[in-house]
């Protein structure tokens, strides 16, 4: 067996469980609120569903790595149109893929070369989303990490890392809007990266996933490829994005997203997909095409999320140091105690699960930046949202 195996953690929801294995809600009579799992739970559009049951012969064919044109073409012109690209070619620089995490974790396994001399490196933000951590150990390399931390806004604070680190890193995971923060990356620290990249010559996989759920429709947040157009960046030279309807469109299930960028990375990353196996559904493919075409129902998906955070703020706001996100539909709520032990005392008295921050985080340069926050997922319809912020409030005053 591969030993690398042996330095992967359990999974946050899978140490979430043994946190409450010896606990139970000390009110039987309220609902349990899970608000732990960033897992859409609004509908899934109807002309999406039909979409998908109309493309069902395409089950008697093998689909092909690459996607079909009619999808590659329509997730192009979408990026064009979010991002104001003067252009992207279809045939070269979009791969559909099989929803943002297998794509993600694909991609470092392709990326990183163990055969340069000294143990490639691999930097994340800190906290982070788990998969970054794993690709990079089964790639063979080292994950390295940088502290995001309120005092200084959540930003990318690269000095975190010595050059030496620096030398050494193939590939860096960065998520804007960011999981858990909600923090999105300015055009300046999107310059910085840009010119470590070229300093140092590793891959940037930007990871967008949460792109489309934010708070201002004359303001989406900037993208990748947006501020790489903006710099003069031709050709997106050693950056990937990777986005996925999952959030978008509240379709998790259909394991649906692309990559774009560098067509040059591109081409090896389609080589090594060829013989991982990892073909798109082409009933998926279909319905994916109609989704990326339509942008009313993702419009209407934002209108909900804007009322959730509202009456959150509205909650929560004179009893705990609650902010909006940039983007995004996590709450990253700072707690009087641990976010371990707050998540206990919500389960026990108010059977609300939500995510110890500490889950999500590694110590780095002597610091847990989740030791003391906790994530919650405003995912529920709106009535379950605001019971759920109600009793949170509630037993925040206790402390």
């Amino acid at each position: 067996m591969n030993p690398s195996l042996e330095n992967l953690q359990l999974y946050p929801f899978q140490k979430l469980a043994k946190l409450f294995e010896d606990l139970e809600p000390s009110d039987a009579s309220l609902k349990h609120i899970g608000l732990h799992i960033g897992e859409p739970r609004h509908s899934t559009p109807e002309f999406i569903r039909q979409a998908l049951v109309n493309s069902l012969e395409g089950l008697a064919h093998y689909p092909t790595v690459l996607g079909s044109d009619l999808l590659r073409t329509s997730i192009a012109a979408w990026l064009t149109k979010r991002y104001h690209l003067s252009a992207i070619n279809p045939d070269t620089e979009v791969i559909p893929v099989n929803g943002s995490r297998e794509a993600l974790f694909a991609f470092a396994q392709a990326v990183i070369d163990k055969h340069e001399g000294s143990r490639p490196a691999v930097v994340c933000q800190n906290p982070f989303y788990q998969i970054y951590e794993g690709a990079a150990l089964l790639a063979g390399a080292t994950p390295y990490f940088l502290n995001q931390l309120p005092e200084n806004n959540f930003s990318v604070d690269t000095t975190q890392l010595p050059d030496a680190v620096w030398e050494r890193t193939q590939l860096a995971y960065i998520c804007s809007p960011n999981n858990p923060t909600g923090r999105v990356l300015t055009l300046d620290e999107w310059r910085h990266l840009f010119d470590l990249s070229d300093r140092y010559g590793f891959v940037i996989a930007a990871d967008e996933c949460y792109s489309e759920i934010y708070f201002d429709e004359a303001n989406p947040p900037l993208g990748a490829l947006e501020a790489a157009e903006k710099l003069g960046r031709s050709g997106f030279p050693r950056l990937v994005v990777f986005s996925s309807l999952s959030k978008r469109s509240n379709v998790p299930g259909m394991r649906s997203g692309f990559v774009a960028g560098d067509a040059t990375i591109l081409k090896k990353f389609l080589l090594y997909r060829t013989y991982h196996g990892s073909a798109m559904n082409p009933a998926v493919q279909a319905a994916s095409t109609v989704a990326w075409n339509d942008e009313q129902h993702v419009a209407e998906n934002r209108k909900l999320y804007r009322e959730k955070f509202a009456g959150a703020m509205r909650i929560l706001g004179d009893t705990l140091p609650v902010s909006m996100p940039d983007a995004g539909f996590y709450l990253w709520l700072q707690t009087p105690v641990s976010g371990v032990e707050f998540c206990k005392r919500l389960y026990r008295e108010g059977n609300v699960t939500v995510l110890p921050g500490s889950y999500l985080a590694r110590v780095a340069h002597g610091i847990d930046p989740g030791g003391n926050f906790v994530r919650i997922a405003l995912v529920a319809p709106v009535a379950e949202c605001m019971e759920a912020m109600e009793r949170i409030r509630d037993i925040a005053r206790k402390f």
